[in-house]
């Protein structure tokens, strides 16, 4: 199940913060911005929200970590899922096998992240296309996508990540051309 949700300001944040686990709720206020504590705790409410209709979970989820940091279901590890956010929208994946999500606003090009980041095939496609700054961004979600598919999170190999990754990757631009995101299972 995927849940995509730009409705970033429809919740109350402050009553959410009281009813959320306290794990969670700390989680969320380490965040400077305001913005960034909705997306947060928003993100939290799309993963309940989707235990809920998948599995009738009704509690209110706690997280463990794998040692590589990657959160799991303390009480349900056999539910795999992934949460992501960007400034304009939240991305929550749940499955019965590792998945992995980024989200990304779609930013200015900088070439010279893209060389650091990019291999030379990925900085070809990305330099002839119409749009780089789209291009890559889709290809930096899918990157982001594919590690917290495999759970290792980042690594110093960030320019062959999509060459190793064995997983299946789906990637969309959102239709007012504002966000990126990719789901890699």
């Amino acid at each position: 199940m995927i849940l995509l949700s730009e409705h970033i300001y429809d919740f109350n944040l402050d009553a959410a913060l009281q009813i959320i686990p306290e794990q969670r709720r700390d989680y969320a206020l380490k965040y400077q911005r305001e913005i960034d504590r909705r997306l947060s705790v928003k993100a939290y409410l799309l993963l309940c929200e989707g235990l809920r209709k998948l599995y009738g979970i009704q509690e209110m989820p706690q997280f463990s970590y794998t040692t590589s940091g990657k959160p799991m279901l303390t009480h349900y590890p056999e539910i795999h899922f992934n949460l992501s956010h960007c400034d304009e929208a939240i991305l929550c994946a749940i499955d019965t096998h590792p998945i992995g999500v980024d989200i990304e606003s779609i930013k200015a090009y900088d070439k010279e992240l893209a060389q650091y980041t990019m291999n030379p095939n990925e900085l070809a496609i990305i330099e002839r296309s119409a749009r780089p700054d789209i291009e890559f961004t889709r290809f930096w979600t899918m990157k982001e996508a594919a590690l917290k598919w495999s759970g290792i999170g980042m690594t110093n190999q960030i320019q062959e990540v999509l060459t190793e990754c064995t997983g299946y990757i789906t990637t969309t631009v959102s239709p007012n051309l504002k966000y990126v995101y990719s789901i890699c299972k």
